[in-house]
């Protein structure tokens, strides 16, 4: 027989949005429940063992845009939480045998452009000024809530407070923003650098899980959101939180344990109840019945819209701009059990050093990025593909045995739907295969090494973490889809089209990443809404 249980809150999704904001509303005393589908929490940052002896971060890889606020809020240190920065930003291999490096200090990286163009050297300190302007201001905008067009008088003046950073800056500032925003990647960066080398280290951003070329207009974008993060206090930096990504999630449970929420596992959701336009809970997948006065999803709005919402009680237009969601990131990942590091051709050793700790890219030119979103398109997936490897167990021995390594593959670009009707049931290995030989082209030890591998298509990561098309930002990072229409015009604040209904995933502002910045947004205003103050 069914039970039935009530809460003032129950949230669909115990990922780290879904966490962070069942913290907030716990803090300020409201009876919180969380209904996870899978077997543990954490949604895509988490960390499982996949080869005998070897763990990783399966899915999230890395850590650079987890919100400073959050993580002092909910004192994540306190509950375990290290993360270490990369000595270097990224590793470049280039397709003549040489390399390029970034991080390590402006000078660091201006001597290494210098190999390629004194130019590119001379213009590298005053393009990391600009950006790091634009990048305050989305820092900024990143924790407000987006104005709602219905508040007519109310949403002009919101509007107008968080752009106001924008429109008294200087020119440059201007000019700045409006080309970040609607530029392709290659628009921003060619006038700024001449040599392929320095235009990929920074053009590889505006792919990071976006189906889309560098050519695209709107990628610079998707360039910029991955520079506003910071590790430890240092803005743009990048670093790995030991024990994996879910490190990072373990830490937020025990902050929600602590603050009284209940977190439920293996509790799928089949859909939610609603009466007379309001939601009035949830219904499990056993049956088991749980009655909120506040739904809060944390899974992509085209999978709650689309599938555990009643269609009766939506409205026809706002289910057909659901319908029109874009969800496709373009994303396959692979994780690997390493019998030794790779070793380079263009800078030979086995031996753990700073290009090893680092991102290692391959995608020596903007032409490759757009070639591979090309193969994709028509072929499903790139001749030659993206791919950024992260060897963790460099800076972090725990997770594998030792003298062996585990390393992460994040690759682009493969299409969700293949064409001709085949499934990445059936083609999923033969993709592995060709990502493996792209690493083994620029280090020819690194395929002989794999004791063991994790396959992660597009498929696989809707089916095993919920991310519709395999899309890991739970919806395209376009201008039409962000800021106050993430995820639709109007509702872009949090607040669902049935009462009682809210989101706080990152199919909402600001978007994909593991920022946090969703669900603590979300809380501010469900807060707002039950007349209660957020409480750190």
């Amino acid at each position: 027989m069914a039970t039935t249980n009530k809460y003032d809150a129950v949230i669909i999704g115990g990922g780290h949005n879904g966490l962070v904001c069942a913290y907030y509303l716990a803090r300020a005393g409201l009876t919180v429940r969380i209904c996870e589908r899978r077997g543990v929490v954490g949604g895509a940052a988490v960390t499982e063992e996949f080869h005998p002896g070897f763990r990783n971060s399966v899915a999230s890889y890395t850590v650079s845009l987890l919100n400073p606020q959050v993580i002092a809020d909910m004192r994540l240190a306190d509950y375990g939480l290290e993360v270490v920065k990369r000595p270097i930003s990224n590793f470049l291999p280039t397709e003549d045998g040489r390399y390029v490096k970034l991080g390590g200090g402006l000078e660091r990286t201006q001597a290494e452009f210098r190999k390629f163009s004194n130019h590119d050297a001379e213009r590298l300190p005053a393009y990391y000024e600009r950006l790091e302007r634009v990048a305050d201001v989305l820092r900024d905008l990143a924790i407000k809530t987006p104005p709602n067009p219905r508040g007519r008088l109310g949403a002009g003046i919101s509007a107008f407070s968080q752009l106001w950073p924008v429109a008294k800056g200087s020119p440059e500032l201007h000019q700045d923003v409006l080309d970040l925003f609607t530029k392709s990647a290659r628009g921003f960066l060619e006038p700024w650098f001449d040599s392929d080398p320095a235009q990929a280290a920074f053009g590889f951003d505006a792919v990071v899980g976006n189906f889309a070329s560098p050519d695209t207009p709107g990628s610079a974008y998707v360039l910029l959101h991955h520079v506003f993060g910071e590790v430890n206090g240092e803005k743009g930096a990048w670093g790995h939180a030991l024990g994996g990504m879910g490190a990072i999630t373990q830490a937020m449970r025990r902050a929600c344990d602590n603050a009284g929420v209940e977190i439920s596992i293996d509790a799928p959701v089949k859909s939610l109840s609603v009466e007379d336009g309001a939601a009035t809970g949830i219904v499990l997948e056993s049956g088991d019945e749980i009655v909120a006065d506040r739904v809060i999803s944390n899974v992509n709005p085209k999978l709650l819209y689309g599938k555990l919402t009643p269609q009766d009680a939506l409205d026809p237009e706002f289910s057909r701009r659901m319908k029109s969601y874009r969800c496709a990131s373009g994303t396959f990942r692979m994780n690997v059990a390493l019998s030794e590091l790779p070793d380079f051709s263009c800078l030979p050793g086995k031996t753990a050093s700073e290009h090893h700790q680092s991102g290692v890219i391959i995608a020596p030119s903007l032409d490759y990025m757009d070639r591979a979103f090309i193969d994709a398109k028509s072929d499903g997936w790139s001749k030659k593909p993206i791919v950024e490897m992260l060897i963790p167990s460099t800076v972090d021995p725990s997770l594998a045995p030792e003298g062996s390594h585990v390393a992460s593959l994040f690759c682009q670009q493969f299409s969700p739907e293949l064409p001709d009707g085949r499934s990445w049931k059936d083609a999923r290995e033969a993709a592995a295969d060709l990502i493996i030989n792209t690493v083994d082209d620029y280090a020819p030890n690194f395929k002989k090494s794999i004791l063991g591998r994790m396959i992660l298509s597009p498929q696989d990561l809707e089916e095993k973490f919920g991310l519709i098309g395999g899309d890991i930002m739970h919806g395209a990072m376009s201008l039409d889809q962000m800021w106050a229409a993430r995820p639709a015009l109007g509702y872009g604040d949090y607040r669902g089209p049935l009462t009682g209904l809210y989101m706080c995933g990152a199919g909402t502002h600001p978007g994909g990443g593991v920022t946090g910045l969703p669900g603590r947004n979300a809380a501010r205003e469900i807060l707002k809404d039950a007349g209660k103050r957020m409480r750190a």
